[in-house]
């Protein structure tokens, strides 16, 4: 490497502008995007005095081979293709929140036909609201209890529902009066989505009409004489009065906002939001994130507000952000959640009263998260860099493998053979690069891992001369053929010069583990070697009694049974076999479908499909009568009676 000095952009060359700046590594991939008022004091400054800076900021300018930029008319542009390409690009060196738990929301999926209550963990759904997040999915579940009481919506799943709707007989919960029963027409699609937006208005905080309501309809009924209903509805009454009392009132019952507290460290920040709602917490959640350089607090805001609010829905953003510094663009970051909201935001620091008591509580949370985070995160990080450094001295590697490919084929008695590929980076799975092949070979394991090794280095081939860097290895200048062909320059390595995106296979592991002993990896060699790569080592990992081979060894490498190494390359190996048989599977279940299907003559693809989507399986078709089968569009009585005798014929 040559240094931040030799890809310094010329003096005069960058403009004043504000504007979006990118460093690239030496592969082409992004690896810090960053944002400027003035785009040429911004990247001045980190050729300036690299000594002075701080020393991950050093790291990522010794790592970097280039920079450019693109220049914006105003800085609320700039957030937004700062954002955008943070999103696409997933910078190893930008900040990055990671949730510090995985949090469960109550969710209501208003897009279906009849809309289900249920807790919801990880990326959020089209169509479906959310409530939360909380802390614990019993929380979420005592809440709901109480609730169906009063709005007995559907919380069943949708092979449940689609049962019941068969069989003419609701579930338990129907008989209970905690679901309205809508699979048997007890209340009409309408009628059950009115109660799912009585549901979601109390969820929201619009308590006050409910209760009164109820509290109406008891007085009624209790002057009507209908005692058991009055007390029905005193239970109701209490029930919502109980999952109020659930949720602390820590605000003036008109206060939406989102409470946002740091708590940070040189290396890592903590950061905690309450949710507050119609002056009640809703709900809390949890981030943390690597410093790259010395952030100030002001901009860990901005990059967390960003990122938080970029992809949430417009109801999600509350009238007013409670904030423990402004971000450095206050003024941008308000008019782009604005813009986002479609209504005012306000962005404030509180300064007194009880939104500073409130912040202060929320200030202490994210303390004691770091320290936590701190904890757990001690021995992973020292026991990843063990582990890598442990496999490198067994496997006499020259230098640390950080990109580690598994591969493992799954298939049962040779049909429907698969393979798999994942790949472990610093020891952390990276599962946007793993890779599945359906494998064309019906002579065994050892060439199947012949074949899938040769398919994944093929494609590295053949994308490295796309880029060029065949030609670079062989001697030639890829600068004198750019200069022969003007207006298109460098290709840059590893990425498509058409989308801009990393190509799937541009990048070459250090480590290649098969899973298997010497004939798989014996076979894995042989194919590097046919293909001319000799800079890519390789073993296998043997199950029974976890033993590592090298290509032409005639005994294993024994690792200890309590070595960091072992375990990594166990869970690599785990890993790449959990993947092969999730995709063997679906295969399976796909063939298995189809082939029971295929020997009915006549029957075409669309009505094939039709009569698995009717029925849920082959087995419930096998069991239908050709008058249940005529109920499915486009099958009529002859067809009927041809499928019957077809699958009565077949075994199950």
């Amino acid at each position: 490497m040559g240094g931040p000095v030799s890809f310094r952009p010329k003096p005069g060359s960058i403009p004043e502008s504000p504007g979006v700046y990118r460093f690239k590594d030496a592969e082409g991939r992004v690896i810090y995007v960053g944002k400027a008022k003035s785009l040429r004091q911004r990247l001045n400054s980190y050729f300036a005095d690299f000594a002075g800076l701080h020393p991950r900021t050093q790291t990522m300018l010794t790592t970097a081979v280039d920079v450019d930029w693109t220049v914006v008319g105003t800085e609320v542009e700039a957030l937004q293709l700062e954002y955008s390409w943070i999103k696409e690009y997933d910078p190893r060196f930008n900040v990055k929140y990671r949730d510090d738990k995985s949090y469960p929301y109550l969710a209501v999926t208003m897009g279906e036909e009849f809309p289900r209550v249920q807790v919801l963990r990880g990326a959020k759904r089209k169509g479906t609201r959310y409530f939360g997040p909380y802390s614990h999915a019993w929380a979420i579940r005592e809440t709901v209890d109480l609730l169906l009481r009063v709005f007995p919506i559907r919380s069943c799943s949708g092979g449940v529902f689609k049962r019941a709707a068969q069989i003419g007989r609701p579930c338990l919960l129907g008989y209970i009066d905690k679901c309205s029963a809508p699979c048997v027409g007890r209340v009409t699609a309408e009628e059950h989505r009115e109660l799912a937006d009585d549901f979601c208005e109390f969820m929201a905080g619009n308590t006050g009409r409910f209760i009164k309501r109820l509290e109406r309809e008891m007085r009624e009924a209790a002057l009507a004489q209908e005692y058991e209903r009055a007390a029905r509805l005193r239970d109701d009454i209490q029930a919502l009065q109980r999952a109020m009392e659930k949720q602390a009132v820590v605000l003036g019952d008109n206060t939406d906002c989102d409470v946002i507290a740091l708590a940070e460290d040189p290396l890592e920040a903590a950061v905690q939001v309450f949710y507050v709602r119609s002056g009640r917490i809703r709900g809390q959640r949890g981030w943390v994130v690597d410093k790259v350089d010395e952030v100030a607090p002001g901009e860990l805001v901005e990059q967390f507000l960003l990122q938080m609010y970029g992809d949430a829905v417009a109801e999600a953003l509350p009238r007013e952000v409670l904030v423990p510094v402004l971000p450095p663009d206050a003024e941008a970051v308000t008019e782009l959640l604005a813009e986002h909201r479609g209504a005012r935001v306000e962005i404030r620091v509180p300064q007194r009263g009880d939104k500073r008591s409130l912040m202060e509580t929320v200030e202490r949370n994210a303390l004691e998260s770091l320290k936590q985070h701190k904890l757990r995160r001690a021995s992973d990080l020292t026991a990843r860099s063990r582990a890598l450094q442990e496999v490198a001295d067994a496997l006499d590697l020259d230098q640390v493998p950080l990109r580690i490919e598994c591969y493992d084929v799954s298939h049962i008695q040779g049909t429907n053979v698969v393979a798999s590929m994942v790949v472990f980076e610093d020891g952390l799975a990276r599962k946007s690069e793993y890779r599945r092949f359906s494998i064309r070979s019906t002579e065994g394991d050892v060439a199947s891992i012949h074949e899938v090794i040769s398919r994944r280095f093929k494609r590295y081939l053949e994308e490295r001369s796309a880029t060029g860097e065949l030609d670079a290895d062989t001697g030639a200048d890829p600068a004198e053929e750019a200069a022969e062909e003007p207006g298109e320059g460098l290709r840059t390595p590893g990425i498509d010069p058409e989308t801009g995106k990393p190509r799937k296979f541009a990048y070459p592991p250090n480590l290649v583990v098969v899973d298997g002993g010497p004939a798989q990896a014996a076979a894995a060699r042989r194919a590097l070697d046919e293909l001319g790569v000799d800079d890519v080592a390789v073993c296998g990992l043997a199950k029974r009694l976890e033993e590592v081979w090298l290509p032409g060894e005639d005994l294993p490498v024994i690792l200890a049974r309590s070595s960091e190494a072992l375990y990594l390359l166990q869970r690599v190996r785990d890993e790449a076999h959990r993947f092969a048989i999730a995709y063997h599977r679906s295969k399976r279940s796909k063939s298995v479908k189809e082939s029971a299907l295929d020997e009915v003559p006549g029957l075409g693809p669309a009505r094939r499909q039709a009569l698995i989507k009717h029925f849920g399986s082959v087995k419930r078709l096998r069991e239908a009568t050709a008058a249940q089968i005529c109920e499915v569009p486009g099958i009529g009585p002859s067809t009927a009676e041809t499928i019957v005798s077809a699958l009565k014929g077949q075994n199950p």
